[in-house]
């Protein structure tokens, strides 16, 4: 054991968002029940490069006695995780569906945003791996629900927020490109100018970038 730098989370002001998770390269903090923890303390190397991601403002660079940060343990951390473990940490808000998400929230501040039609990760086994690491998720469906509201939603939402980026994924199917629509029309009524990036995804899984 030594007196070093290492992260502190203060669990009453986490909000278990994950904005910090993908900020660590040595996989040190992991979300359990629904709060940020370090998950061993030879994982985190007390550099903060997750410090400045946390809208909670929750966690801080203490000195305190602690196992000495090993890079070679933490590379093997990260290579052995299992994919599903990895998984479960790239979900960074709830709740995802667009009907039920807030106008305004800290999880929005600077996010990039992935707007999914809701059948695209079933079409795609490479959906969460490929789309969802590091971005706030809204699934919706435009044919069953109704695309005018989800413009307006989005618009507000768009608005109110300070959104860095937008990548829509939708499938190829003639009824998904209303979730285009509605995220065009949000931008027009936010009056914002956000980078979007559009991907559509074939029913036979295949990814073509538009």
């Amino acid at each position: 054991m030594v007196v070093r730098k290492i992260v502190k989370i203060d669990a009453e002001r986490c909000n278990g968002c994950g904005s910090c998770i993908p900020k660590c390269a040595e996989g040190a903090l992991k979300i359990v029940d629904g709060k940020a923890k370090i998950v061993s303390d030879v994982y985190c190397d007390g550099l903060g490069a997750c410090l400045g991601h946390c809208p909670q403002g929750a966690i801080t660079i203490i000195e305190r006695e602690a196992i000495d940060f090993s890079e070679e343990a933490a590379k093997r951390h990260v290579s052995q995780a299992k994919p599903e473990g990895r998984e479960q940490q790239i979900l960074l808000q709830w709740p995802v569906k667009l009907n039920l998400l807030p106008l305004k929230a800290p999880f929005y501040e600077n996010a990039d945003l992935l707007i999914a039609a809701d059948c695209a990760p079933v079409a795609c086994p490479s959906f969460r791996g490929l789309f969802m690491p590091g971005k706030k998720t809204i699934i919706g469906c435009p044919k069953f629900e109704d695309a005018r509201g989800y413009a307006q939603k989005l618009g507000e939402i768009l608005r109110q927020n300070n959104i860095a980026t937008i990548t829509i994924v939708h499938m190829e199917v003639p009824c998904c490109s209303g979730l285009k629509w509605a995220v065009d029309k949000a931008l027009e009524a936010s009056g914002k100018k956000i980078p979007v990036r559009r991907y559509e995804i074939t029913v036979r899984g295949e990814i073509n970038e538009l």
